[in-house]
């Protein structure tokens, strides 16, 4: 018989994925159980056994953030100035703690190449007629050509076009993209309904008038909520890379830094080319690895070669 485990505060649990998930699905704390496995490993039956007993303590909950007496007592005081939170942040804060407690997030990254991207804007852009006010009739942006390409990328890799639910995923037909906007005091998120079937052009003028309207805090609860997929964009402040938190129910989100110039090599021969990098976050439960490395694959493919999007 091997020597039941003992598991210090903070320390290292030897136990199987089995009994590890069955665990979960049990609620239990697998520090309180003593394994029979080999180094006293927790394996399948020792979670059995304490389920069948009842014996095992449900795992503690999450420790609650410091009430604000508590951090407080930090600072000096007359040292801060109090900004009470309103509604939206309250909303913000509460939505972002739920997804990464909740959401298995997982990460990829790849660098395009958008110097074909940058030429096609350039001659869209200069194609517009003037209007009345003597100012260009529209003027398209490079998120709006990156959510039109996440949009195709969907339907290009329908398995990834998912929203998870206990039950089952949900495959949906359409590729509705949320684009974050920034609004005094946080963060709002519109989704551009059926965005695969829309152009560049239809897209680029309802985010603007959508993030109108979230800066006004007009926006109708349909207006943001739901979604597939969302595009965050920090490029324009100089941001190279970072990682974004995934909104429920969507399953996936594109963080896009800033387009840049840099040394790459290029059929055996070093170039200079205008690179941007972009890191999508995935919901395990409903995007694997390979899955999402797959979906990453098509938008690369497409912003590569922004013709597809005219199609």
């Amino acid at each position: 018989m091997n020597a039941p485990a003992q598991f210090a505060p903070g320390a290292r649990i030897f136990a199987s994925p089995l009994a590890r998930r069955l665990a979960k699905e049990g609620g239990l704390d697998l520090s309180a159980l003593q394994g029979s496995g080999p180094h006293g490993r927790i394996i399948e039956r020792d979670v059995q056994t304490a389920i069948a007993r009842g014996e095992t303590p449900k795992a503690a909950p999450l420790a609650a953030a410091p009430s604000a007496d508590v951090t407080r007592k930090f600072f000096e005081a007359g040292s801060f100035e109090e900004i009470p939170h309103d509604n939206v942040r309250k909303a913000i804060a509460r939505r972002l703690t739920e997804a990464i407690q909740t959401i298995p997030h997982f990460y990829l990254n790849i660098d395009c190449e958008i110097e074909a991207l940058l030429r096609l804007r350039e001659d869209y852009n200069s194609a517009a007629p003037l209007g009345s006010d003597g100012k260009p009739t529209w003027k398209t942006s490079v998120n709006d050509y990156v959510v039109k390409a996440l949009a195709l990328a969907l339907q290009r890799k329908p398995e990834a076009n998912v929203t998870y639910t206990p039950d089952a995923l949900l495959r949906h037909k359409s590729s509705d993209i949320g684009v974050a906007v920034s609004i005094p005091g946080g963060l709002v998120t519109p989704i551009i309904r059926n965005a695969e079937a829309k152009s560049v052009r239809e897209i680029s003028d309802e985010i603007k008038e959508l993030a109108d309207r979230a800066r006004a805090r007009k926006l109708k609860p349909h207006e943001y909520e739901g979604g597939v997929s969302a595009v965050s964009n920090l490029g324009m402040y100089g941001v190279q890379s970072f990682t974004a938190v995934i909104n429920p129910p969507q399953s996936t989100i594109l963080a896009v830094g800033q387009g840049e110039q840099r040394m790459i090599v290029k059929n055996g021969a070093p170039i200079v080319a205008t690179m941007m990098s972009v890191t999508l976050s995935c919901d395990h439960r409903a995007v694997d690895g390979a899955l999402g490395a797959e979906l990453l694959a098509e938008f690369k493919c497409v912003i590569e070669h922004p013709a597809m999007m005219f199609v």
